[in-house]
């Protein structure tokens, strides 16, 4: 766990993994994003003080996967009367796919797309967001880059921090999550993921890196209270 494992490949993102496994595991994001991922706490500190009872706030969560946080942060916003666009765009067919599928009555927009087709559309957001996204890029600068140009204000990367108590404590409570590639691919993710201090001399100036419980960096474009709610990454 000392070094990152950026060779590590995850099994749900080849070509021809098993449709079935494929599915349950989109299905069984929604509960590790729940548990884990901590997207109350960033709504109610990062995206909630940004939104209005007067006029619509567009959001664009990027590889949103099976598009359980983007209808999420719909539904919290919905539920404190506040007016939330939310687009929810990713590459992959199959995911995009799966979530109009299991979100059909959600209150959010899915689209088969890449975050640089946007730009070419000269498409621009309010916030934009993604979850678990980071660890799996091999060119992150592109990423970062695109994603603060598709935004008019604030830009929050969540992803996974690297720290041998999380792979442990993943490994130990991750075994009922049966047929889907969530517990191989989960641990691969782990030691994929940047320790804070990575992430923090990884981004181009502009961004903060700052480190959010449980086992999370969120990488920060546009927003002044960068270091909050953790503390700024000046160590792993």
């Amino acid at each position: 766990m000392r070094d990152r494992a950026s060779d590590a490949v995850e099994e749900m993102d080849l070509p021809g993994c098993d449709p079935g496994r494929l599915e349950r595991t989109y299905a069984q994001f929604a509960l590790v994003n729940r548990a884990v991922a901590g997207w109350r706490g960033i709504y109610r500190s990062r995206i909630r003080p940004r939104l209005s009872t007067a006029s619509a706030t567009s959001l664009l969560d990027i590889g949103c996967g099976g598009g359980d946080v983007a209808v999420l942060l719909a539904r919290w916003a919905a539920r404190d009367g506040l007016r939330l666009e939310v687009t929810a765009i990713d590459p992959d067919p199959r995911a995009i796919l799966f979530a109009r599928a299991r979100h059909a009555t959600a209150d959010v927009t899915f689209r088969q797309a890449a975050s640089a087709e946007l730009l070419e559309e000269g498409t621009r957001y309010d916030l934009v967001v993604s979850n678990h996204v980071l660890h799996h890029l091999d060119g992150l600068q592109a990423f970062l880059a695109e994603s603060a140009q598709l935004s008019r204000g604030t830009v929050v990367h969540n992803d996974i921090r690297r720290s041998p108590a999380a792979y442990a404590l993943f490994f130990a409570g991750s075994w009922v999550l049966t047929g889907s590639y969530i517990r191989r691919d989960g641990l691969t993710s782990i030691r994929r993921s940047y320790t804070a201090a990575e992430l923090a001399a990884a981004a181009p100036p502009g961004w903060t890196a700052a480190r959010h419980a449980p086992f999370r960096n969120l990488l920060l474009h546009g927003t002044p209270d960068g270091g909050h709610p953790d503390r700024s990454a000046a160590s792993g």
